[in-house]
């Protein structure tokens, strides 16, 4: 996808496309500035809905830009938020009064009495008189005349859950489980999620003069298939938006991935056949089919709407001899090469190392190899309290029976435990509690790491500084951040370097230290020219899709073994992860383990020789 908006076909909704969010979140600060700037000529304030969340970080930090440096007035601007949690003080960290003051409000020059945010501490009784004076303020300001919103896994628009009534005004809704799950890392535990909310119903929504819903990301994808390509369903509440006469949708290219113009095109019609496509097509029609590459015949081309593959670039066994061959250059037991090389793992968290590409690492040292890891961040608020205050205690008693004066030395155990007694359900954890979490998972990722077989001197842990909030939310990415990552790669001098590539959430860990990487890497090769070998490798989730793939390693049942020994170093991440992810109860070995045997078994099914599990991984060009 291009850097400007390119229209995707197929849809019941208006939908634009760009490569990247960041693309994409400029285009839409663009849109409304557009609107506030036509509004303000006529001398007529502009009145926006907003919504908060991940989504639109960039086209509020966008638009603080436009304002600071190209004078973006927002005087005029009359702004109305989706939702509220209920229950939760304005001054909580999740609070949406809170996030919307850190950020955006204030940092442009929006009126504070143009700013309407629903209350989450009205008294019960009281909810439908908020509620009512809410909507009628829109009502006397003029009505919305441009509404953002972002979509919930469930397809949810503001607070309007599965099943919500069309016609629908604002209200108090009770939280769907999916949407309390997704929330859960904001809170630090599902258990903290609120179960109700304060949100404008779809009736309200739809009286926007004009409605933009963005999407970012590879886990919005599915959703966004149905809310544009499938017809309306109340299960989906977005796809409401279908009847909107002037909606539209913007996605970058991850959440744009299963749209039918951009997975399968070639059902629509004509297509430029590139041997990407070509690749993508056939291993398609092999899933399609239920058949191995080598066992395609041309009745199979044309059943499934692949006539001009087949004409231009047939016959059937030529096309699959040649795909064939293209997966079959992907089997790479040697992974860094035969002879000697430095070879620099980054793993955003201190376990992605391991559970990502374990199984890789041990390859690499077998084949002496020098693997060094480099853990960006300490990952520490995703350690449980109970841990921090076991280790606490530890540490307390070990002072007591190696008779340390304990009058110089307060008792840590009695300092954790007072910090999180006194820390309210959801609250971020105190300087003392962070130190012991982060050196939990310090002493873990060196455990884990030497299971695999790395010395501890290639071992370096960088704390990067856009981490270090003690919150889930993270500052942008500062130079500071780039210098960093710079040194240690111009330090080890790696011929090969090794990425997480779970590049589709615009503001996981994962995506901004890949982009720190990447900038770093990028002012490296301005200034000498070259820049190591750069592969990208998924996370615990998901594998790369089989057409994409560059390098499978394959493992023996031994390497998986020994990859989930080094897992299970990661103590506080097993049993039961502070963060596991949504929807997905199993353990991060079990995840790890099933990902690497089906990926092996995709290879199977399609003809390839038999292995037990493989490690995929992805060429960084740029």
């Amino acid at each position: 996808m291009p850097h400007t908006a390119h229209p995707i076909a197929a849809t019941r909704i208006p939908c634009f496309g760009f490569e990247t969010n960041e693309d994409a979140a400029r285009h839409v600060a663009q849109m409304i500035a557009n609107t506030i700037r036509e509004r303000s000529a006529f001398g007529q304030q502009a009145v926006l809905g907003l919504p908060t969340g991940s989504t639109p970080v960039g086209v509020y930090r966008e638009l603080v830009r436009m304002h600071r440096q190209e004078g973006l007035d927002l005087s005029r601007v009359v702004t109305f938020n989706l939702d509220e949690y209920y229950g939760l003080r304005s001054d909580r960290l999740q609070s949406y009064h809170r996030w919307m003051n850190e950020a955006f409000f204030d940092h442009v020059n929006i009126a504070r009495e143009n700013v309407h945010l629903l209350d989450g501490t009205v008294p019960p009784e009281d909810v439908e008189e908020h509620c009512r004076r809410f909507e009628d303020t829109i009502r006397r300001a003029g009505g919305i005349d441009l509404m953002l919103l972002g979509i919930g896994r469930n397809g949810h628009i503001g607070f309007n859950e599965p099943f919500c009534d069309r016609h629908s005004r604002t209200r108090l809704i009770t939280l769907d489980p999916v949407t309390r799950k997704d929330a859960a890392s904001d809170f630090f535990h599902e258990e903290n999620v609120p179960t109700q909310a304060l949100t404008m119903g779809i009736g309200t929504i739809f009286e926007a003069r004009k409605v933009i819903l963005i999407a970012f990301g590879e886990h919005k994808a599915p959703i966004v298939r149905e809310a544009v390509e499938e017809p309306v369903a109340d299960r989906v509440p977005a796809s409401y938006l279908q009847e909107h006469v002037s909606a539209s949708v913007i996605v970058d290219e991850a959440a744009a991935a299963e749209l039918t113009s951009v997975a399968t095109p070639w059902i629509l019609g004509r297509v430029e056949w590139t041997d990407e496509l070509i690749k993508r097509a056939v291993l398609w029609l092999c899933e399609r089919t239920g058949k191995a590459l080598l066992k395609l015949d041309g009745q199979d081309f044309r059943r499934h709407n692949l006539h001009q593959l087949l004409r231009d670039h047939g016959p059937s066994q030529q096309l699959a001899h040649r795909v064939f061959k293209w997966m079959m250059d992907t089997i790479e037991y040697k992974p860094a090469g035969r002879e000697p090389r430095r070879v620099l793992v980054f793993s955003p968290h201190p376990d992605d190392d391991v559970i990502s590409m374990g199984g890789t690492m041990i390859r690499l040292v077998e084949d002496e190899h020098e693997v060094h890891v480099a853990y960006m961040t300490s990952g520490n608020i995703a350690v449980f309290d109970h841990d921090a205050r076991q280790v606490a205690d530890l540490v307390t008693e070990l002072n007591r029976r190696f008779g340390i004066d304990m009058e110089k030395s307060p008792a840590l155990e009695a300092e954790v435990v007072r910090a999180l007694t006194q820390k309210e359900p959801g609250e971020p954890d105190r300087d003392e509690v962070l130190r012991i979490k982060e050196l939990i998972r310090w002493s873990e990722a060196k455990a884990a790491a030497g299971v695999c077989g790395c010395r501890e001197e290639s071992l370096h842990f960088l704390n990067l500084p856009f981490y270090q909030t003690g919150t889930v939310a993270k500052k942008p990415i500062t130079a500071e951040d780039v210098a960093l990552v710079r040194e240690l790669i111009e330090q080890v001098e790696p011929a090969q370097v090794y990425v997480a590539g779970d590049l589709s959430d615009p503001h996981g860990t994962h995506r901004l230290c890949a982009e720190v990487i990447f900038k770093a890497l990028e002012t490296i090769e301005a200034e000498t020219g070259k820049r190591p070998e750069v592969l990208l490798y998924r996370g615990a989730w998901q594998e790369w899709a089989l057409h994409v793939i560059d390098i499978a390693v394959p493992l023996s049942p031994g390497d998986l073994k020994l990859k989930k020994t080094a897992i299970f170093r990661h103590e506080s991440q097993k049993d039961s992860a502070l963060f596991p992810g949504p929807d997905d109860p199993r353990e991060f070995w079990q995840r790890a383990e099933d990902r690497n045997r089906h990926t092996a078994d995709l290879y199977n099914q399609i003809g390839l020789p038999e292995y037990y599990a493989m490690e995929a991984f992805v060429r960084w060009e740029r």
